[in-house]
């Protein structure tokens, strides 16, 4: 294997990072856009006979399209260069995996810590639900999940590691994802719920809308996983077996 190049893996992370975005964009566009749309047409009925704020400079339509589509690619490159820098700490350090495997296992980590986790504690919402005067609040809880997530998922692996020359390495990476799980829960316990959900809003659209929600983030780790699994192989793995080849018909 070559040495690790952290600026080659840069790029190739950012690239499968498009490719990922663009696969979050699919997933948000036919799954979760109408769920937006629904929850926003019973925002209206609510309002009806009030005074309607006045349609922003950018229309539901373009949101819906080019903001969103902008949106996730952005975020999908921002989060393949991230994950890019974990895998060049990771490959070789986490066990004898290849570069392929490596990724999976970064890009299941980072969706573990960065979504799974706080989503889990604090569910997103459709446009409606939530009170205007707690966003502050509700946003400092949601970031708090997600530092607290990354910490304990940094000490699973740490302990992991520690762990494996005595026990070895599947008992090892059981024990710490068992510590994982329960300090995930203590956090659960300790951190405030937040529900503001209106007893009158359907329950169904708020499950769609969550769903679509995780879904997107799904098809986003899974795509970059792979994407960049096969260019870092591609990076990293020289190809040796054509030189073989052309030495054995000499």
């Amino acid at each position: 294997m070559n040495p690790i190049s952290p600026r080659l893996l840069l790029v190739r992370g950012m690239l499968a990072g498009l490719f990922a975005g663009a696969a979050a964009f699919l997933v948000a566009y036919v799954l979760g856009e109408s769920k937006v749309d629904a929850a926003i047409a019973l925002e209206e009925a609510a309002s009806a006979g009030h005074d309607h704020a006045e349609e922003g400079p950018v229309s539901r339509a373009l949101q819906a399209t080019a903001g969103l589509g902008t949106g996730t690619l952005l975020y999908g490159v921002a989060f393949g260069g991230i994950a890019a820098l974990v895998f060049c700490y990771a490959l070789g350090r986490i066990g004898r995996f290849g570069p392929r495997a490596t990724a999976a296992l970064v890009a299941g980590g980072l969706f573990v810590t960065l979504n799974l986790v706080p989503f889990l504690k604090y569910p997103s919402n459709p446009p409606a639900v939530g009170d205007p005067d707690t966003v502050v609040t509700r946003t400092t809880l949601f970031v708090l999940m997600i530092a607290l997530s990354v910490l304990l998922g940094v000490g699973a692996l740490i302990l992991g590691r520690r762990l494996a020359p005595g026990m070895g390495n599947w008992n090892a990476s059981v024990v710490a994802s068992l510590a994982f799980v329960a300090a995930v829960g203590i956090a659960y316990a300790f951190l405030p719920a937040v529900n503001e959900v209106p007893e009158d809003f359907p329950a169904t659209l708020i499950w769609q809308f969550r769903l679509a929600t995780l879904g997107i983030q799904t098809a986003m780790w899974t795509t970059f996983g792979l994407a960049f699994g096969f260019l870092a192989e591609r990076a990293l793995v020289p190809a040796a077996a054509p030189k073989e080849a052309v030495q054995l018909t000499s």
